[in-house]
């Protein structure tokens, strides 16, 4: 069962004239199978429902939630490009900047931060782009499988499993076992190189520009927009999948508006240190759905599903 069809969330962060809005889209069916033709081998297999940021944040999301948090985050300057739109793709923010970006976040609905800092916006010596720490065994949220995520934060960075699913997997492929495409646009096809657009099967990437979020080529199979193309994305993983030293190189996926098609495939990886700017790297966010809400999506899938039966 597909539960793509569940109505995305928008969600409101902010107050006054620094309120933005972000928009998840469920990834359901959990416990579905990896996939064992890619990069990893294997990935993709996620055991509970999650939401992804349909769109990258953009930059008019980290200058709203800088004013709002006092968090210092940088973007590139790329007004050699055309792409300083508040609807442009933030790039040049690295892993810890998009950490705390994803912490204010939490913080600001009044959820545990997802990462630990030793050194918080406002404090003495804070610093946006400083390395995390290990959450530890007294910390509250502690989780021995991922010592980066406090398992009480409502919003992180997407895991290497997280954002491999959203992008490459398929509930509805194989007459409805499900299963994965090479690229994160529902398509074995190498997608069409486009500066900007919603058609299905395209994405922006061979230097064709780069784009508003919302309008940055064809979707996923659930639906989520920009996965291949536009910026690389940062996965909250290490690139050696173990997440257990805060100055490891973490991983970047999906490939850039200046990548070649290699870079959006299944089969490829990239990763640079976490302190890292680049003008190709951006990030998006994912979610732990509200109970309730998850619960709706749910019951709604099950009755549509039964209807077409």
């Amino acid at each position: 069962m597909n539960q793509a069809i569940c109505a995305d969330t928008v969600v409101s962060f902010g107050i006054g004239v620094n309120q933005f809005e972000m928009t998840f889209t469920t990834i359901g069916n959990p416990g579905n199978a990896a996939d064992n033709t890619g990069n990893p081998n294997q990935a993709g297999s996620v055991g509970y429902n999650y939401n992804m940021g349909k769109y990258e944040v953009s930059r008019e999301m980290i200058n709203r939630a800088n004013a709002s948090g006092n968090l210092g985050i940088t973007l590139d300057d790329m007004s050699a490009y055309g792409a300083n739109g508040p609807d442009r793709p933030a790039t040049g923010v690295t892993w810890n900047e998009a950490a705390r970006y994803v912490n204010w976040l939490n913080t600001s609905q009044g959820f545990q931060p997802a990462y630990k800092f030793a050194v918080q916006p406002g404090q003495l010596g804070y610093s946006s782009n400083a390395n995390i720490q290990l959450w530890q065994s007294n910390d509250s949220g502690y989780n021995s499988a991922n010592l980066f995520r406090n398992s009480h934060a409502r919003y992180f960075l997407p895991n290497m499993d997280e954002w491999y699913k959203a992008a490459y997997y398929d509930p509805n492929a194989n007459a409805g076992t499900g299963g994965y495409w090479d690229f994160p646009t529902a398509s074995d096809s190498i997608p069409t190189a486009v500066s900007g657009g919603t058609a299905a099967d395209t994405a922006v990437y061979a230097n064709s520009g780069i784009a508003d979020i919302m309008n940055a080529g064809g979707l996923s199979a659930y639906g989520i927009m920009g996965m291949g193309g536009n910026v690389a994305e940062w996965e909250e993983t290490e690139l050696d999948l173990v997440n257990d030293n805060p100055l490891s190189f973490r991983v970047v996926r999906g490939g850039g508006w200046n990548s070649s098609f290699n870079f959006l495939s299944a089969s490829f990886r990239n990763a640079a240190a976490p302190a890292t700017e680049s003008l190709n790297n951006g990030f998006r966010v994912a979610s732990i759905p509200e109970p309730s809400s998850m619960l709706l999506c749910m019951l709604v899938s099950t009755l549509l599903w039964q209807r077409r039966k």
